[in-house]
């Protein structure tokens, strides 16, 4: 048996019960149609980096700010686990375009050197933590070196 819900003004709740409908109705228009606009905005910001690959757009400016909070504690993870692969010391460029690699982010320099800040971020707390140590420099760099090699740190 159903208990019949009696209210004192009837009218008032049908009438706040349209306009919730109303509105979750218009909240989901709108998502839809930012979510449009956004694709809009990285069709052309990938244009216009087929015409200017260092021109640096609002897109991937939000890219980079939206993924690096998220992807640290990943980031640190991938770190260790490569390093501790890795059958001799590796650079913080060599790591950036792992990850990159891994996370289908491209392996454009501006898109691995905004890697690379994270990776290095990741460095610093793992030294911090006694996890990572340097293992001295490259000798064979490129016009952008010498980098520095790490490797995980001994325990003693």
């Amino acid at each position: 048996m159903e208990q019949e819900i009696k209210y004192d003004r009837p009218n008032t709740v049908s009438g706040l019960t349209a306009k919730h409908k109303e509105l979750t109705q218009l909240r989901d228009w709108h998502k839809a149609e930012i979510k449009r606009l956004n694709a809009g905005i990285d069709q052309i910001a990938a244009v216009i980096t087929l015409f200017d690959p260092s021109a640096e757009t609002e897109a991937a400016k939000e890219f980079a700010e939206k993924r690096k909070p998220a992807r640290r504690t990943g980031i640190k993870r991938f770190l260790l686990a490569k390093l501790r692969e890795a059958s001799e010391p590796m650079t913080s460029r060599q790591l950036a375009e792992l990850w990159a690699r891994e996370c289908d982010m491209g392996d454009d320099r501006q898109t691995i050197n905004k890697v690379r800040s994270s990776i290095t971020y990741a460095i610093k707390d793992s030294i911090k933590q006694g996890l990572v140590e340097c293992a001295g420099q490259t000798t064979d760099h490129g016009a952008y070196g010498p980098y520095k090699l790490w490797k995980i740190s001994n325990p003693e």
